[in-house]
Formats: C-alpha cells, structure tokens, sequence
C-alpha cells in the first residue's frame, strides 16, 4: 500500500518478461500417435466380433495413423472407428456399425444433407457434405441385408476421401 506507481509498474514489467521468456521457450506439445496400429485393431476387434471389418492397405507412409477404438456411440451402436491425418493435415475418419441405423448414420455424417452418390471399386457409395466454417464431407456404403455400413467421414477433399474408401479391405480375426 505504501509502494508507488512507479515501482509497481516496474514489477507488472519483470512479471510480464518472465512470462514471455517462459511462453517463447515452453515446447509445444504435440499429439503422440506412435502408438497407434489400425491394422492390428481391427484384428482384435474382427477376432473379438466374428465382423469383418476394414481397414485401408496401402494408404502410404504420409497418412498418419491418430486412433482406433471399437466403442459405443451416441446412437447406441458399438463402432469401429479409425482416425487418420492425410498428408495435407486434413482429417479422415472411417466408422463401421453391424445392421446401422439411418439415426446412425446421421449421427456420423453430423447431420448433413446427401449431395449425390460416388462409384467406387464397383460399390456405390453416398455421398453427405457439409460445407463452409463446419466443413464436413462423408462417404457411406450401407450393407446389404443388414451387415456392416461403412462412414468415410472428415474435412479433406473429395478425392482423398474416395482415394481412402478404395484402399479399405475387410479384416478377419487371425
């Protein structure tokens, strides 16, 4: 109470510089992928569910694997589900549900509207897109009979997400 303006400035200045030094020389930290192994998740989960689910062979060594998980979904419906970043750090995810629900799949394509449809390795595919500031595109090959529908979902382009979906092949438990 007895200090004076000048010397409180003084310390607001040392304060301010040391938490500048400590923010320029503070890593960032940056999310640790190394132990992610898609191909082996789906094993386990194929082996576990008797489903063959899929996953993408021969994407390239610049698509980085970010998650896989066999998890609920907000719809109720256990999920495989597959994360990676393309080679431009845009976002691809693959999601996979035995007899899918359209609650579902609207649940994966976070609600967009159907723009079209895609062929793809012989198999049509739907395609959902949300665009501007939300961006969102999906692919989605619904199983025949019930089985397993396939959401090839993210915010990279088109062709990446086709490019994606033709690298997919169902998985059998070893």
């Amino acid at each position: 109470m007895q200090g004076s303006v000048a010397n409180m400035l003084r310390s607001l200045l040392v304060i301010g510089a040391i938490m500048a030094l400590f923010v320029i020389v503070a890593p960032r930290l940056q999310p640790d992928h190394s132990g992610v192994d898609v191909q082996e998740t789906a094993e386990q989960v194929a082996q576990t569910t008797g489903l063959a689910v899929s996953a993408p062979k021969d994407l390239g060594d610049d698509w980085v694997e970010t998650r896989a998980e066999y998890r609920m979904s907000a719809q109720g419906l256990m999920t495989w589900h597959a994360g990676f970043e393309t080679p431009d750090g845009k976002f691809v995810a693959l999601n996979e549900a035995d007899d899918a629900s359209d609650e579902w799949i609207a649940g994966q394509v976070n609600e967009a509207p159907a723009v079209g449809t895609t062929e793809i390795e012989g198999e049509t595919w739907r395609q959902y897109a949300r665009e501007g500031s939300r961006l969102q595109r999906s692919l989605v090959r619904t199983a025949e009979n019930g089985g397993l529908t396939s959401v090839v979902t993210g915010n990279a382009s088109w062709e990446q997400l086709e490019s994606f979906a033709a690298a997919l092949e169902p998985v059998t438990g070893r």
